[in-house]
């Protein structure tokens, strides 16, 4: 489980990172104005939603990820949170913070 717990800590890194960035205040302050036109201000607003939208999924598999950590420490790793069966050994080659199996993850 050494490896595994190397590989979550890495991408717990990484997902802290990737979040770090996106929550950052814009670097160019922008006045940004909204009319009947699609312009830059339109542009922006666009790929803050976006941006808000990644944050989100990132938050999400941050938490899995957490999860995982503590399943590990609880020595639980490898069981599903919701029907307590085993999760596919090729699921968590795939996705090392998975915490449901297939059948529950696709329920959710």
């Amino acid at each position: 489980m050494n490896d595994v717990t190397a590989v979550l800590e890495a991408k717990k890194a990484e997902l802290e990172d990737q979040l770090a960035r996106i929550s950052a205040p814009p670097v160019e302050p922008s006045g940004i104005s909204f009319g009947k036109r699609v312009g830059e201000g339109t542009s922006i607003a666009i790929e803050r939603i976006v941006q808000v939208d990644a944050h989100n999924k990132l938050q999400g598999t941050l938490a899995d990820v957490n999860r995982a950590l503590t399943k590990l420490e609880e020595e639980s790793y490898g069981s599903c949170d919701k029907c307590t069966t085993d999760i596919a050994r090729e699921r968590l080659e795939i996705l090392p913070w998975a915490c449901l199996c297939v059948a529950c993850a696709a329920s959710r």
